[in-house]
């Protein structure tokens, strides 16, 4: 494929196969809590660590990750003990993490808006050798994670209060589950794009859902779908001239449509399936009368 004679779209496949697998991982546990807009915010704050990363001239990559970390870590204290300000402790740090990186990123002296750019909607053509390291690492981690503990996680993001009675470190687990949506925000932003992996965290999630309601088999479709679009996207960006994160998430709405279409009629087979194998009912002849001499007896 010509495609792949270029060092430039090899690496941004690579990406985006590891986008496509790490996204819709941690997703299903935030779409489990309720929590689908959390990837949108963490890739506020990380704006913050792309412009830190231009500014003290070191890899944006490892710093957003840094920063998006400990914005994570700061999320979860506000959910935790913020109460009624919550709310608008979370904003404050939403669009504070949006203004410093486009302050940080202004006065680095390599830094322009063009580059931030990059980072907010996604660019094959800037995802260097070192930016695939850093992905790689980054994208190890969270599988490892999401995989090796999915039995824990998943007990916490449908019933915290019997996880924690079963002995589970709800709030440690909770923690993890942020820093590791943290960690896939950056790994999916020079693909993505900060202000559009958050869709790509959820809604492979919610298409898959429309097929079945069994953890694995969701993670399963979800990580698959992940990965179709990804690499979808990105091809499609290479030939038709088009920025990659919008076609991707494009795509991902697109299937979550058509998944949506399947999902009703096969809904209604089941249905119909289901009740053809119930045994049916006993005719009214067959079935066994109440007897009224036990009744009597106790009467006596």
């Amino acid at each position: 494929m010509e495609i792949l004679n270029y060092a430039f779209m090899q690496r941004a496949l690579l990406a985006a196969v590891l986008v496509g697998i790490t996204a819709p991982a941690v997703g299903i546990y935030l779409v489990q809590r309720r929590q689908a807009l959390m990837g949108d915010g963490i890739g506020h704050v990380a704006m913050t660590g792309v412009g830190l990363g231009f500014l003290l001239s070191w890899s944006p990559v490892w710093m957003a990750t840094l920063i998006s970390v400990l914005g994570a870590v700061l999320m979860e204290l506000i959910r935790w003990y913020g109460k009624t300000r919550g709310d608008i402790a979370l904003a404050m740090l939403f669009y504070g993490g949006m203004a410093g990186g486009v302050m940080f990123i202004n006065l680095a002296p390599t830094g322009s808006s063009a580059n931030l750019t990059s980072y907010l909607f996604g660019s094959l053509s800037t995802v260097s050798e070192s930016d695939v390291t850093a992905i790689c690492v980054l994208a190890a981690f969270v599988v490892l994670v999401t995989l090796g503990l999915r039995r824990q996680l998943f007990a916490v993001s449908q019933d915290e209060e019997f996880a924690r009675v079963t002995g589970l470190p709800v709030r440690a687990l909770n923690l993890l589950t942020a820093v590791t949506a943290a960690v896939t925000v950056t790994v999916a932003m020079r693909v993505v794009g900060l202000l559009l992996v958050s869709a790509l965290m959820v809604v492979p999630v919610a298409a898959a859902q429309q097929l079945t309601r069994s953890f694995a088999a969701t993670f399963a479709i979800a990580v698959a779908l992940g990965v179709t679009v990804t690499i979808g996207g990105t091809v499609t960006s290479y030939y038709q001239d088009v920025p990659p994160g919008a076609t991707i998430v494009l795509l991902t709405i697109g299937a979550f449509v058509l998944l949506t279409a399947l999902a009703a009629p096969l809904a209604r087979r089941r249905a119909r399936a289901l009740t053809a194998a119930q045994p049916a009912a006993d005719p009214a002849e067959c079935k066994i009368p109440a007897t009224r001499g036990a009744t009597d007896e106790v009467g006596v």
